[in-house]
């Protein structure tokens, strides 16, 4: 049923992520699906303010995170399960769901840390990611 799961996590918080990464990987497992490991980089947004830093900031970053999500699949995902890294640069819920398309992604498996309801009607990465994508998404509530 799911050949290719999109899992977006936050590499700074990665304790959000344990509960989606589990049930991401009894997916895969059940399906022999792939498992498309995802971060997002906070973009400079406006030209303006890119010009503020040098060129080369980004790709250095780029490279820092990468080495990061090696490691983090390294250590946390088993090896029979074939997985790739995923690093973009932008809006969060845009990036995953770009992300999404470009794979064709039959589930999004997604950690959230949404506490109230407040959160989710404001806006929350999940809630506009449950709300846009084309495939199946599954929430995984922290804590």
């Amino acid at each position: 049923m799911f050949k290719k799961i999109l899992l977006p996590i936050d590499l700074q918080e990665t304790e959000l992520a344990v509960k989606a990464l589990q049930i991401a990987t009894d997916e895969a497992r059940k399906h022999q699906a792939e498992i498309y490991v995802m971060t997002v980089l906070p973009g400079y947004g406006l030209p303006l303010v890119a010009s503020f830093f040098p060129d080369q900031a980004m790709k250095e970053a780029m490279k820092e995170v990468a080495k990061v999500m090696k490691r983090y699949i390294r250590d946390n995902l088993p090896d029979d399960i074939v997985t790739h890294p995923v690093i973009t640069e932008g809006n969060p819920a845009e990036q995953i769901l770009r992300q999404a398309k470009k794979i064709d992604a039959d589930l999004i498996v997604i950690p959230s840390h949404t506490k109230g309801l407040t959160q989710v009607f404001l806006g929350s990465c999940a809630a506009k990611v449950v709300g846009q994508a084309k495939c199946s998404v599954m929430v995984i509530k922290g804590g």
